[in-house]
């Protein structure tokens, strides 16, 4: 479990969430305040986020919204700074923002589209970890939880900019979790399989143990209080993927072939 050392005057703990405008950040910022979390959202669509917030009832003492580009070191910091003025040192850290984008590398433009989503998926999720680290560490608790995805664990013909940035959340967050043992901060990875949100309903493939947003939300909140390092959702996906991993290439290869590709930005 994870226990909370709240401030003075303090009863509920705070959850900090990127990419909380719609879909698995949203999910997940209903999740942790039906269990009695304060709210710290981030977004770069922050009139979609006050609505929602407003449609919810939340009070700006259970929830304050915060604008900020995660692809951008300096917003996405200044946001971690201002919910630490307002709110209060998080006890949970969820990077949730991301993208997820096809990309074909004969193309120029794409080569910048792969630049921009590592920013995003990768850099953003370091940087949105950063302004509460020390502070967290000496506390002595804490949970910082990266939202990677099943497409980590082998890469899919024309997802090659996107499996890469979620291989390395999961490396990245391993690495995390060594430097912070014997602090009191968790680092909990988290890797969803197909979850219904705008995004994926783009999907031109089919989509095995397609959860909701809130299934997903609700199984995620389990790992999280349960400081599971690592845990893909749903565990059927994770099995499926385990197996591709086992895979000699040359099958792998034979049974992707002709399998739908991602969008690309300039696709149609």
């Amino acid at each position: 479990m994870i226990a909370p050392e709240l401030s003075a005057g303090t009863k509920q703990p705070l959850v900090f969430i990127t990419g909380a405008s719609s879909g698995i950040g949203q999910a997940l910022a209903a999740r942790f305040a039906r269990d009695g979390y304060r709210l710290a959202l981030v977004a770069r669509r922050v009139a979609e986020m006050q609505d929602w917030v407003k449609a919810q009832g939340y009070g700006e003492a259970q929830c304050r919204v915060y604008g900020a580009d995660v692809a951008d070191t300096d917003s996405i910091v200044a946001a971690g700074l201002a919910c630490l003025n307002n709110q209060g040192l998080p006890d949970v850290v969820i990077a949730n923002a991301g993208v997820s984008i096809g990309m074909d590398t004969a193309v120029r433009e794409d080569i910048d589209v792969m630049s921009r989503l590592l920013a995003t998926n990768n850099v953003g999720l370091a940087a949105t970890f950063h302004p509460f680290l020390a502070g967290m560490s000496a506390r002595g608790s804490g949970a910082l939880v990266g939202i990677a995805s099943v497409a980590a664990i082998r890469g899919l013909p024309g997802h090659a900019a996107y499996c890469a940035s979620k291989a390395a959340v999961v490396a990245y967050c391993e690495s995390l979790r060594g430097e912070l043992r014997g602090s009191g901060v968790a680092v909990v990875t988290l890797l969803p399989g197909y979850v219904d949100t705008p995004l994926t309903r783009q999907n031109r493939y089919a989509m095995p143990f397609l959860l909701s947003a809130e299934t997903f939300a609700d199984r995620a909140f389990a790992a999280i209080r349960s400081r599971t390092s690592y845990r893909v959702i749903p565990w059927q996906m994770g099995v499926v993927a385990k197996l591709l991993r086992l895979l000699p290439n040359a099958v792998f290869d034979r049974l992707l072939a002709g399998r739908p590709r991602k969008h690309r930005q300039t696709s149609t």
